[in-house]
């Protein structure tokens, strides 16, 4: 008891610090009758607005054999609705707004930035395709879209060097059946599979009030902005919230492939499976990938690019999701080295670093590092957007900023040393190394070669 007791203050402490350093952001939340949730977030600084809607759904919401279709509805969405049947950008060309989408294994997400004067065109949009996508949906247009996704595939992953790394490895981890086998491009056989039918279904089921959140950010009165959201979004069916995806961790092995690619440098990936988004030792371990490879003086790089110079680069980093995180370290041989040395002095050096927590000094350096990415998402409107319906989509509440940043910067070198020996036992990595060779015709038409490398 008189431990604890000792103890509360030094807590109180480091939360009242780490309430202090974060951004004042005012955040209002509610929801509307048919369950779409809204998060308004005023800032007069410019006229400009942001508006985002985040739609809970992505890759690790589809089934076996329709992989692929939450980025494939990322492109159905710009090609127009029942009541805008042309290309969704024309409209923000003479105003001068950004649209764009991604898609993840979590969620997919629309956002537009427009002058403030403007706000009524992304809403007016956004609610457009939400209510009224699938009456102007053709059969042209999914086969359009269809054959731009495989391109993308093949630009971005298949004859991009080192390109099929994260594929590999999504394999690697996960086992047949995990919502993240597979990464959100699909595969070439499941696009081609699809029907219309098919994809409408997809539609219908996620992209629907109760799925989805919409936040504004931005130069905006909260209550104009509360008629229009109400004006364009209130009469749309509700639908249902979508079943959020469920699945083990897959227990720690060790296992090794080996994948030709037209590369000129060996280059060797090591992946852990790691903790959720925002659970404890999320933060930790993405403050020690700054302790491994940030800056030249880094755990990683001085040794294995300065010291030694048997690799050209390294880097390491968290990858963070909402089931289960992975981690990941690479490394790419310098000219003349092999891929088997260059595994020898990485694995010596990854060994090596787990030794020790991280000084004084290089905690200090990671979680500035942190702070200063924290900030400048905050600061800019679309980012915030996207940053504010995160945290809804994660924690159920919007204003988690504080939280959040707490975990950075209330870390100490001790609990980031914890999680780091904990989880990154090179005994139990996952290694792929993409070495210089004859490119195989796909994943889908590989197969086991011998010596356990695939």
């Amino acid at each position: 008891m008189v431990e604890a007791m000792n103890l509360l203050p030094i807590v109180l402490g480091v939360a009242l610090e780490a309430a202090a350093s974060a951004p004042q952001v005012p955040v209002e939340q509610y929801r509307l009758d048919n369950g779409l949730t809204v998060l308004l977030s005023e800032d007069h600084a410019l006229p400009v607005v942001s508006v985002e809607v985040l739609y809970l759904v992505g890759s690790g919401h589809e089934r076996s054999g329709r992989t692929g279709f939450a980025h494939l509805f990322e492109h159905l969405m710009f090609q127009g609705s029942q009541h805008y049947d042309h290309e969704y950008f024309k409209p923000y060309e003479p105003i001068g707004g950004a649209v764009n989408g991604t898609t993840s294994r979590d969620r997919t997400n629309f956002f537009e930035v427009v002058p403030s004067n403007y706000l009524t065109t992304p809403l007016w949009m956004e609610s457009d395709r939400m209510q009224s996508l699938l009456p102007a949906l053709t059969q042209e247009k999914l086969d359009n879209q269809r054959e731009v996704v495989k391109n993308e595939r093949r630009q971005r992953y298949e004859n991009t060097p080192y390109g099929m790394a994260q594929w590999h490895l999504s394999e690697m981890l996960y086992p047949p059946g995990h919502p993240y086998r597979h990464t959100p491009i699909g595969s070439h056989e499941d696009l081609g599979a699809a029907t219309l039918d098919d994809v409408k279904a997809f539609f219908q089921q996620y992209y629907v009030p109760a799925n989805a959140a919409l936040a504004i950010v931005g130069d905006f009165q909260s209550a104009d902005a509360k008629l229009l959201v109400q004006r364009y979004f209130g009469a749309i069916p509700a639908g249902e919230r979508a079943p959020r995806p469920t699945a083990s961790v897959p227990p720690a092995h060790a296992e090794h492939w080996q994948k030709p690619d037209d590369v000129p440098l060996p280059r060797i990936f090591l992946a852990w499976h790691t903790p959720a988004l925002f659970a404890p030792g999320d933060a930790e371990l993405d403050l020690w990938s700054n302790v491994l490879s940030a800056g030249k003086t880094s755990r990683l790089y001085f040794p294995l690019v300065y010291d030694k110079k048997i690799a050209k680069d390294v880097d390491a980093y968290q990858v963070s999701q909402s089931l289960s995180s992975y981690y990941v370290i690479e490394a790419t041989a310098a000219p003349g080295q092999s891929v088997e040395a260059l595994y020898g002095e990485l694995s010596k050096a990854v060994s090596k670093a787990l030794e020790s927590p991280p000084t004084a000094a290089e905690l200090e350096r990671a979680i500035s590092a942190y702070k200063k990415q924290f900030y400048g998402r905050i600061e800019a409107v679309q980012s915030r957007a996207s940053t504010l319906a995160g945290y809804y989509q994660h924690t159920g509440r919007a204003d988690y900023l504080t939280e959040d940043i707490a975990r950075y910067s209330s870390a100490t070198p001790e609990r980031v040393h914890a999680a780091a020996r904990q989880y990154l036992d090179m005994s139990r990595a996952v290694r792929l190394d993409i070495v210089p060779g004859k490119k195989e015709a796909g994943p889908e038409a590989s197969a086991p070669t011998a010596g356990g490398a695939r």
